[in-house]
């Protein structure tokens, strides 16, 4: 397989609970280079007569030319008429991951899966009414100006962000590299406001981070106690450096002689297909880890790659409405196959396989669905997602104490078996 035409770009629509450049994320598909070889004119491929394109197109040109002529606001944008023209073409076709971004949203969206920008270095939230820093980058310059998770950000550069649409909020707040950003802070524990000026920075994204879990991150007032070394990996979305540095991770939490691992892909909308595969191939030594059926229900396996460091440690992973498309890969093998075991709530059920396809000259990109992915037992995952083996909900309660009963589960399943 071809690395550079077959990496495979993974997200999904509407999952408020993640920044990005827009409301969903990446999605599924291949990543084709734009050549004047591969993306040849419609009129080299069809038979359509040029009149029948001058008739097709004829209402077309009679509504610019009526934006052009009578619309209130002049001049008019044509680049934004023209963005707007693609973007409609694509969504005519009701397929909601067959879709049109600008080469700003597209270059937004890679960001997570290049695994570096320019911002202050923070995991945010932006479904509430302010931006909300959910936790600061170690080393970054958020880390270093104080930022802690809860934080809301109320102004920036001393403008109020009162009523405007925090993803909105969140592009003020990224720049340059060495510019500075001032932001105020409204922190509720202990309750204060204040203002802090950060450096913007080159971030290096961190995609796995992972640690030995201690007693002081189950859940207040619970009687379990944790008198076992369990390694605990986050895994936040599935990026071009993601496998070497899970490989990292394994070496120095199995040094520590875990009893299990809990393998966190809530919140994680995915990335690319060869980094879920060489994830999945971290913890099962053979088999497939995912079918792609094309539209004549042919059947193409993906198999594992030998050289896992996980292979025989009891595993659990949590999945939530947020895990989708790589992570639904990743967890419907590991489930399949009976390596571990689900916990959380029902997947997003992201399952369908796009070109991403560069548009020349910088002028965006467009996807077009062109298949769907099957679990190794040939399970549907496109709308339906999947089923954890524990399904463990959060009360009102558990999230205003911040109480992680999904992590709790997975380690008491770990201590039973050990």
């Amino acid at each position: 397989m071809n690395k550079t035409v077959r990496n495979i770009l993974i997200a999904f629509f509407a999952l408020l609970l993640l920044a990005g450049a827009f409301s969903g994320g990446l999605i599924v598909g291949w990543l084709i280079p734009s050549t004047s070889s591969q993306q040849t004119s419609l009129a080299d491929d069809v038979s359509t007569s040029q009149g029948d394109y001058a008739s097709l197109f004829k209402p077309f040109w009679e509504a610019w030319d009526i934006v052009h002529e009578e619309f209130i606001d002049q001049p008019v944008d044509d680049t934004k008429l023209m963005q707007g023209a693609i973007r409609g073409m694509v969504e005519a076709l009701g397929d909601a991951h067959t879709l049109y971004m600008t080469q700003d949203e597209y270059d937004e969206a890679t960001v997570p899966l290049s695994g570096t920008y320019a911002g202050i270095g923070a995991f945010v939230r932006t479904d509430g009414e302010y931006l909300m820093i959910t936790e600061p980058f170690e080393g970054s310059p958020a880390k270093e100006a104080g930022l802690k998770p809860g934080d809301q950000v109320i102004a920036v550069n001393g403008e109020d962000v009162t009523g405007i649409d925090p993803a909105v909020v969140l592009e003020s707040v990224k720049g340059e590299a060495g510019t500075s950003v001032l932001l105020t802070i409204h922190r509720t524990d202990p309750e204060s406001t204040f203002d802090v000026s950060i450096t913007r920075a080159i971030i290096n994204y961190p995609t796995v981070t992972g640690h030995i879990l201690t007693q002081d991150e189950l859940p207040k007032g619970t009687s379990m106690v944790l008198n076992e070394n369990i390694a605990y990996i986050s895994l936040t979305s599935f990026g071009e450096n993601t496998a070497s540095d899970l490989e990292d991770i394994l070496d120095e939490l199995l040094a520590q002689n875990p009893k299990g691992i809990i393998l966190d892909l809530r919140y994680n909308s995915g990335g690319y297909l060869e980094t879920a595969v060489d994830v999945v191939s971290e913890f099962m030594d053979e088999g497939v880890v995912l079918y792609e059926q094309n539209s004549a229900g042919e059947l193409t396996p993906y198999n594992t790659v030998s050289g896992g460091k996980a292979l025989d440690i009891p595993l659990v992973i949590l999945v939530d409405g947020g895990s989708a498309s790589a992570s639904e890969i990743t967890a419907g093998a590991i489930q399949d196959y009976g390596r571990g075991v689900l916990v959380g709530t029902q997947t997003y059920g992201k399952g369908s396989v796009q070109y991403w396809i560069p548009l020349e000259d910088a002028q965006g990109a467009v996807s077009v669905t062109i298949a769907r992915w099957l679990t190794p037992k040939e399970r549907q995952i496109d709308g339906v997602g999947l089923t954890p083996d524990y399904v463990v909900e959060f009360t009102d309660e558990d999230l205003a104490n911040n109480n992680d009963v999904q992590l709790l589960k997975a380690v008491e399943i770990l201590l039973e078996n050990n």
